[in-house]
Order: C-alpha cells, then sequence, then structure tokens
C-alpha cells in the first residue's frame, strides 16, 4: 500500500516537473499554463514601444494581490515630493502611540524602511497577525504596537505585508481622508484608471470569480476582503487599466513614477512596491487565496507585460508572465514553473484517493504486526504535516486549511485521521478473534 502511494506521489511529482511545452506564441504559454494549473480564466497585456494587445478578458476584475503595493507606494511618494512627509520621517511621530523594540530596546521605524521592505517586520502571521474583518487600519495597528522586530530597521530586507498597510495607514493620517478616498481621487482618477477600485467595486459584475484548487479541479472561492489589508494586496482591477498604469511607468510620464524609479539601483532592490531585476527589468507579484498576477516591464526596451489570474498559482503565473516577457524580446521561451500548491494538491489528491481504498482494505487484514507498522507510519506523517506546515508557511495551520490550501490538502489529512482509527478498530478486532479462536 505505501509503495502504491509513494509511486502514486512519484509520477504526479514529475510529471509536473517535466511538463512539455505545446506552441511556442503566447496563445500557446497561456494554453500550457491553463492546462498545468487547471485555472479558468487567464487575462494578459503585453507591451510594446506602443502598442497594446490583451489576451483574454480586458474588462473583467480581479484582485491583483501584493501589486497594489505599487499603488501605496506612489502615494507615499507623491506625499514626499511634495514635502508633506520625508522618507526619514519615524513611525512615532506620525502614528500617535506606536511602538516597536528590538532585543527589547525601543526602536523608530522610518518611510523608507517600509518602503523599502527593511522596517524589521516579516510575514509571520504568528508575529505579526493580520487585521480582523471589522478593523480599520489604526485599530490594527493598535494590535502590533509594542512588537518585537526580527532585525533592526534599517539593516535586513524582509518583504512584509505588515509594511505597506502602515503607509496605507500614514496616507490616512497625513491626508486626514480615509486611504480608499484618498488613493481613489489621488492616484487612480488622475492616471485615468476607472476600473481599478481600493478594495471590492460598487459594481460586482465584472468581478472574475475567484477559485481554489482541489482534486485536480478548481472551485469557487471567495475569502472576505479586510479594509485594514487592501494597501497591502487587495485592489481589484483589469488589464486594460493596468496596461495603462505600466505604460505610464515606461514611459515616465509622471514625476513621482520617475522618482521611485529613479531609487532602484541594483538587482535585487526593493522601493514603492517594486522590484529590480536583471537588465533593469522592473516588476512585482501578488497573489491572495484566490487569485495570483505579475506585472513586468523594461524602460529601457520600452516593452511590458501583465498577467491577472482567478486562482492562487503564484510561481506558475510568475513563471508565465517572465516566458511572455522572454518571447517578446525575442530571448524564447523557458520552462513553466508549477507552483507549490498545484504539487500539493497532486499530492494529497493520490492520498486521499490511496487512503480511502486503504480504509476499506485494511478490515481484510489480518497482520496485527502490519496494522501497528502502517498506523504508527500514518500518525508519524500527521504529526510531522501538524508541525512543519506552521513552520514552513508561517501561518497557523487553520489559515494553511481553511485559507490557502488546495481543498485536497484537508480531504487527505482527514481521510489519513480515518486511516489511522480504521487501523485502530482492526487492530481490536483481530485481538478479540485471536482472543476467541484460543478459548474456543
Amino acid at each position: 500500500m505505501l509503495r502504491t502511494i509513494l509511486l502514486t506521489t512519484a509520477i504526479f511529482i514529475s510529471s509536473s516537473l517535466v511538463y512539455l511545452p505545446s506552441d511556442p506564441g503566447i496563445e500557446g504559454l497561456i494554453y500550457d499554463f491553463q492546462k498545468e494549473t487547471k485555472c479558468r480564466n487567464v487575462s494578459v497585456a503585453v507591451f510594446d514601444n506602443g502598442k497594446t494587445d490583451h489576451y483574454g478578458d480586458k474588462e473583467g476584475l480581479y484582485q491583483i494581490g501584493s501589486m497594489t503595493k505599487a499603488f501605496t507606494g506612489l502615494a507615499i511618494q507623491k506625499l514626499i515630493d511634495e514635502g508633506k512627509i520625508g522618507p526619514e520621517d519615524k513611525l512615532s511621530g506620525l502614528i500617535p502611540g506606536f511602538k516597536v523594540y528590538y532585543n527589547s530596546a525601543e526602536e523608530e521605524i522610518s518611510i523608507e524602511d517600509l518602503l523599502r521592505q527593511k522596517s524589521g517586520f516579516t510575514n509571520s502571521e504568528k508575529d505579526y497577525p493580520s487585521a480582523k474583518e471589522y478593523m480599520t487600519l489604526d485599530e490594527w495597528a493598535g494590535t502590533i504596537s509594542g512588537s518585537e522586530l526580527r532585525s533592526k530597521p534599517g539593516d535586513e530586507y524582509s518583504y512584509s505585508n505588515v509594511n505597506y498597510n502602515l503607509l496605507g495607514l500614514i496616507i490616512e493620517k497625513v491626508s486626514g481622508r480615509s486611504y480608499k478616498d484618498y488613493m481613489e481621487t489621488e492616484i487612480l482618477k488622475p492616471l485615468g484608471l476607472a476600473s481599478t477600485t481600493a478594495g471590492v467595486p460598487s459594481d460586482k459584475d465584472l468581478i472574475i470569480e475567484g477559485t481554489r484548487l482541489g482534486f485536480r479541479n478548481v472551485f469557487g472561492h471567495e475569502v472576505p476582503v479586510k479594509e485594514a489589508s487592501i494597501p497591502a494586496g487587495y485592489f481589484y482591477s483589469n488589464t486594460e487599466d493596468i496596461s495603462c498604469w505600466m505604460k505610464a511607468w515606461i514611459e515616465g510620464k509622471d514625476e513621482a513614477m520617475a522618482n521611485v524609479l529613479s531609487l532602484l539601483h541594483d538587482k535585487g532592490d526593493y522601493y514603492a512596491g517594486w522590484e529590480l531585476f536583471e537588465d533593469d527589468v522592473i516588476g512585482h507579484s501578488g497573489g491572495t487565496p484566490d487569485y495570483s498576477s505579475r506585472i513586468v516591464f523594461s524602460p529601457k526596451d520600452g516593452i511590458g507585460v501583465i498577467v491577472l489570474t482567478n486562482l492562487n498559482v503564484a510561481a506558475s503565473t510568475d513563471s508565465l508572465c517572465n516566458n511572455i516577457f522572454s518571447v517578446l524580446k525575442g530571448s524564447g521561451r523557458i520552462k513553466l514553473d508549477c507552483d507549490v500548491w498545484t504539487v500539493f494538491d497532486r499530492i494529497f489528491t493520490a492520498v486521499s484517493a490511496a487512503g480511502a481504498a486503504f480504509i476499506v482494505l485494511v478490515f481484510f487484514v489480518k497482520k496485527k504486526g502490519f496494522l501497528i507498522g502502517a498506523g504508527a507510519f500514518i500518525a508519524m506523517i500527521i504529526i510531522l504535516m501538524l508541525i512543519l506546515f506552521p513552520l514552513i508557511f508561517g501561518a497557523g495551520l487553520d489559515e494553511i486549511i481553511l485559507t490557502w490550501a488546495p481543498l485536497s490538502l484537508p480531504a487527505g489529512m482527514m481521510i489519513l485521521i480515518a486511516d489511522l482509527i480504521s487501523i485502530m478498530i482492526r487492530i481490536f478486532t483481530v485481538k478479540v478473534n485471536a482472543d476467541r479462536t484460543k478459548t474456543g
């Protein structure tokens, strides 16, 4: 039985790692992506020296995940350029009562530390939990005030949504307006991004429903958008708007945009929601429980690519976007990466099927030694999952299972627990039957 599970798992994983591409064009790349990930909706925009081509639904609205950070970063840069705040201004002076510590000593975090992801905060939900649904940005900030940082501010890069949600609160404090109102009137409207919203749009007809993986299929899924999480990752937009947004960055028509890009010097630099890659390529990815996205562009070459999807397969979405960009540059296509959740879905689909069959088969097994060995092995797997998953993903097991992971994972865990219970019952019945045979 164990050999069957391992063999099936190996086949599932290896098939994802050696997936062969079909047609080398952009449509072929999108087809391969959908076939591999099971994603139903993919919208792509390609900008090439003044010309924009769209693939898929260009009006359908997606959550754009952490691509949102560049909008928040631009708003902060505009406030800096207007002289309303400075990059060295400290949080304690902008958010009354806000304190942080490193090695138990009080520290100061600057606006630039937040913009560059060097505040000392991390994405650990255990250490710095996200806001509850009912919380405002101000209320959420109060829950993490007094936190112990993982590193001294300004010293180390560590990507964290906390940084950009705090920047959202700074926008509120400095402007005296809500984050949503400020962003939509001072950033989105001037740029002509009429379909982009800070949070869920009032007209939901154009929203492309988010989905969740499970058993090599996808299912409709919706996670509520929390007000205090919007600045770091919960804008809605479409490729029609985001292509205009990307064109503005490529062509450098906005002074604040030019100032942001001027502060990206070396490969790996991060500032205001953008990362600098090789050959002066700039970009960012986004992922929420129901969506994934990516944008990459080169002002030097005048080209860029946007990919929006309604499934949380971030690594594969990144790979699709990078592939299209590579084709656009004339460098040819590269291997489509397999996302971790796709791998997990393959594994736990196999585990669920094998485990369900084992529940039936176990009652035909008469060897007590085999049952004890199988039970010990399954118990060890369950314990390792309970311990390792929170450590690997930096979140609580309930959040991993109920929000992020494919549906096959919780189903597989439940079936493994059912296997364990079945083994215990069978061991008991084997013992009872053996005792009856002896007394008979």
